[in-house]
């Protein structure tokens, strides 16, 4: 007996059962940018993936690009459309980033009419709402934004998730920061910092942008394995899906020829002592 082998013909049997369940849902979905797509990335539904920020600083690009996949999973999926996204929060992440921002949530294509918030006081009992959460085959979508890498994040509680995830039929997203890689049971794991937006006319702040790396990918369509792979995409909120961005077709900013380098400029200054006198 395969313990392994057993789960994931439990997995499989799970998935090809709400396949049934709600006909016409396609057990896939892309981010629609070319350069993942060339790759062979494809999401499964009905699945825990994983968005981590690296450092705090990079948690709000994070949080846009766990959405948006949100997003892009409910517009492919012709069933989940109407339903609810359900969000759970920790309060630190209330604390240090502040509270959602409706207008901004509409911004990235979310109708904030179409959100349920879950708020928790620690990790555990985050963790604890969505696994009873993920078990409503009702949710569009599930959202687990905790702080940090806390005890109770572990193998075991995400597959937990994960299995009840492949039973209801609910896309989940787990988002947090995370420094060090930790053992977790998800199908996809994404590393996300901000990118630099491409500008619009007149200097006008461009579509939100995203430095997304696939850390783990443990099969896509057909059980095939995918490589790691690294991208710069911009979210298109209208047509909810990701583009390329080419770093090439940036402006480049001109330095006057005159202009002498900073790193030559301190280095000229090494040893230099400068008088200071007493002003007023």
């Amino acid at each position: 007996m395969d313990p392994i082998r057993d789960v994931a013909a439990l997995r499989k049997m799970l998935a090809g059962l709400e396949a049934e369940r709600l006909p016409g849902v396609e057990q896939f979905f892309s981010l629609g940018a070319a350069g993942p797509e060339e790759g062979g990335v494809r999401l499964a539904r009905g699945a825990l993936h994983e968005v981590q920020a690296r450092a705090s600083a990079d948690m709000p690009a994070a949080t846009g690009f766990a959405l948006a996949l949100a997003l892009r999973a409910l517009r492919r999926d012709g069933a989940g459309e109407g339903r609810p996204l359900l969000w759970v929060r920790q309060d630190m992440a209330d604390a240090e980033f502040g509270r959602l921002d409706a207008p901004g949530l509409a911004a990235l294509g979310l109708d904030p009419a179409r959100l349920i918030l879950v708020r928790a006081r620690d990790g555990a009992e985050a963790l604890r709402a969505a696994g009873d959460a993920v078990r409503c085959a009702g949710l569009g979508g599930l959202l687990i934004e905790i702080w940090g890498t806390p005890k109770a994040l572990d193998l075991t509680a995400t597959r937990r998730l994960g299995l009840r995830a492949a039973s209801s039929g609910v896309t989940s997203f787990l988002l947090h920061r995370a420094a060090q890689a930790a053992p977790t049971a998800v199908a996809t794991r994404w590393q996300v910092a901000p990118a630099a937006s491409f500008p619009l006319e007149e200097d006008a702040p461009g579509a939100p942008a995203f430095h997304a790396t696939l850390l783990r990918h443990r099969g896509g369509e057909g059980g095939r394995p995918v490589e790691g792979g690294d991208w710069k995409l911009e979210w298109d909120h209208e047509a909810f899906t990701f583009r390329d961005l080419d770093p090439l077709s940036r402006a480049m900013v001109p330095v006057p020829a005159g202009r002498q380098d900073r790193a030559a400029a301190a280095q000229a200054r090494g040893g230099e002592v400068v008088a200071l006198r007493r002003t007023g």
